[in-house]
């Protein structure tokens, strides 16, 4: 994997990790560190990114169309009140990864979410450990795995019932979703936002 930030298909800098293949491309320009909205979209990347746990995330960007399917969207409320016959369901669904930890595990998560303190989002609580601003990374080997706000948001979710996120899962979710922000330096989506570009519509970097 390319280390710095690199030409894509259409000759501007991107993270190097980006380049692997047109699905890369297409996910970091459009949604890699960009502010994720509302409790099912969270809660989809959340899911995501536990799933892709021991794969590599190209796994995941290609069976997602399936987890949306097999998962009712990811809406927290349909999720939640998943039984023994939808775990069984999901479990022989070839298009998606059948782990029955993780599947279990989704379940479990959207139920806790539905739980959740008064006044406390899944939002909020990221935005409770959102890390402070640092300066851009010239390459791969400057962006961090796991940091302290990703170990205390871990730590944080497990409290509040939820499962299969680890200080690495915490930390890719921050990423994936905006509150950290690790474009490389010369990438141009980070150079737009330094500019003050408008962002473009629309989740350390997908292994």
């Amino acid at each position: 994997m390319v280390s710095g930030a690199v030409p894509g298909s259409d000759g501007r800098l991107r993270c190097g990790w980006a380049v692997a293949s047109a699905d890369y491309e297409r996910y970091h320009d459009e949604e890699w560190g960009r502010p994720v909205e509302g409790e099912a979209a969270l809660f989809e990347r959340l899911s995501l990114e536990a799933f892709q746990s021991g794969l590599s995330w190209i796994t995941i960007l290609r069976k997602r169309d399936a987890f949306r399917r097999a998962f009712a969207g990811f809406d927290p409320v349909a999720v939640a009140a998943f039984g023994p016959d939808d775990v069984e369901r999901l479990l022989a669904d070839p298009g998606i990864v059948r782990n029955r930890q993780k599947i279990e595990a989704t379940i479990a998560n959207a139920r806790a979410l539905l739980t959740l303190p008064e006044g406390t989002t899944l939002a909020s609580v990221l935005e409770d450990h959102r890390p402070p601003p640092r300066p851009a990374p010239a390459d791969l080997s400057e962006v961090p795995a796991i940091t302290a706000e990703s170990t205390a948001l871990a730590r944080e979710l497990k409290r509040l019932g939820l499962r299969f996120v680890g200080p690495t899962t915490a930390y890719a979710m921050l990423q994936a979703t905006g509150y950290a922000d690790d474009h490389l330096r010369g990438c141009w989506v980070r150079s737009g936002r330094d500019a003050g570009a408008p962002a473009i519509a629309g989740g350390g970097p997908p292994s």
